[in-house]
């Protein structure tokens, strides 16, 4: 067998063994979805029914019978969409602050910077929430986006991105008499869409599944997001009686975030092969 033929034969081994690895990912969701269509009272008795009926969309109709549903939804929007929006501001003006400036404390606060990766956002739950309460944000939309706001990983990728980008470019604009700032945002700045993408996928990600700060924060029913609202419907998740309604909750609750993905995927592999780059 020549080289190519033995290249050709690994390659295709190796997309085999991709597909059978992607099929195992999505066998639970795929159990998830169904399980969304089936009624309550079926689950009670078995739970590995997949593609045989009966069907039902009771389950979902639960769910939009919920009174503040919609509410939740708008907030959990409203709120994921104020912080990424926010963690991209701040993210990049420091990630370039960091790649291109000099400045007095510059290689001791990049590590510092990085170092609140290893702090788990549980562990400050406490002094936060009396921060807040002292400052009458709790329950806010406010109280629940600004903690969001310090973004260690968003930092390091837009700073690691700006690095990759040619420095030639900004020497050009500069002497065309750009300001620095003109040159951040004219020239330099659209050249990081597609980390700009990532990050806020990351971002908006993790703030519409978050739970655990809404929980604090947020007690009044008006103000939950949609993972504290949905949870609140759903008196002990022990009990198989409501597998149906909760599975549905799964699926209502993370199809917007697919949808994003979706939209915005093929900003990912080239913002993530872009911070490697120095």
């Amino acid at each position: 067998m020549t080289p190519m033929l033995r290249k050709g034969a690994f390659d295709r081994a190796v997309m085999a063994a991709l597909v059978v690895l992607a099929a195992l990912w999505m066998l639970p969701l795929a159990w998830v979805l169904a399980l969304s269509f089936k009624p309550n009272e079926l689950l009670m008795v078995r739970t590995d029914v997949f593609l045989s009926p009966p069907y039902t969309l009771a389950n979902y109709a639960d769910i939009l019978q919920t009174s503040q549903v919609f509410r939740w939804l708008g907030n959990s929007a409203l709120v994921a969409a104020l912080q990424t929006l926010g963690v991209l501001v701040l993210s990049s003006l420091a990630g370039y602050g960091f790649a291109r400036c000099e400045f007095p404390g510059r290689r001791l606060l990049f590590p510092l910077v990085l170092f609140g990766l290893a702090i788990p956002a549980q562990s400050v739950f406490i002094p936060l929430h009396r921060l807040f309460s002292d400052w009458g944000l709790q329950n806010t939309v406010a109280g629940l986006a600004l903690p969001g706001l310090a973004a260690p990983f968003g930092v390091f990728l837009m700073t690691q991105y700006f690095k990759a980008v040619p420095i030639d470019l900004e020497e050009a604009a500069l002497l065309d008499n750009a300001s620095r700032f003109k040159t951040f945002w004219r020239v330099v700045l659209p050249l990081t869409l597609p980390a700009q993408a990532t990050l806020g996928i990351f971002t908006f990600l993790a703030c519409w599944n978050d739970y655990l700060w809404p929980l604090v924060i947020a007690t009044q029913p008006e103000m939950y997001t949609l993972t504290r609202g949905l949870a609140s419907t759903q008196t002990n998740f022990a009990q198989s009686e409501g597998l149906g309604f909760l599975m549905a909750q799964a699926v209502f609750a993370g199809a917007p975030v697919l949808m994003i993905y979706l939209f915005f995927q093929k900003h990912l592999v080239t913002a993530v092969a872009g911070t490697g780059r120095s």
